[in-house]
């Protein structure tokens, strides 16, 4: 117990400092790219570093999810779903069909 509150502050210190450089390498792609691509190719300005920054956050928020792959995934949800289907009787998957198709059809006659 002692040796993981000694190395708590380090660790901390190092997603910190991980945390930073992660903006700060992200922010200059994203600056750099956007500056030499897309004012030539269709005439918007250039963009400043912190505008970069926002562009990347603005676009993690709209398109993409703060969660890591494994833990809330599709994949990981379609393997529940394969093993759950595969523990189902002949019966219980003809009810499980029965009841999608009529979900479905409910929602196709609104």
């Amino acid at each position: 117990m002692n040796n993981y509150r000694k190395f708590a502050p380090v660790k901390v210190m190092f997603f910190i400092i991980a945390a930073v450089g992660i903006v700060f390498i992200t922010g200059t792609v994203i600056t750099y790219l956007w500056n030499a691509i897309l004012p030539d190719l269709t005439g918007v300005n250039e963009i400043t570093f912190w505008q970069a920054v926002g562009l990347f956050i603005l676009s993690k928020i709209l398109f993409s999810s703060w969660h890591r792959r494994g833990s809330h995934g599709g994949w990981s949800r379609r393997a529940r779903w394969k093993q759950k289907w595969e523990k189902m009787s002949f019966e219980e998957r003809a009810q499980f069909k029965a009841r999608w198709r009529e979900k479905c059809s409910k929602t196709n006659d609104e």
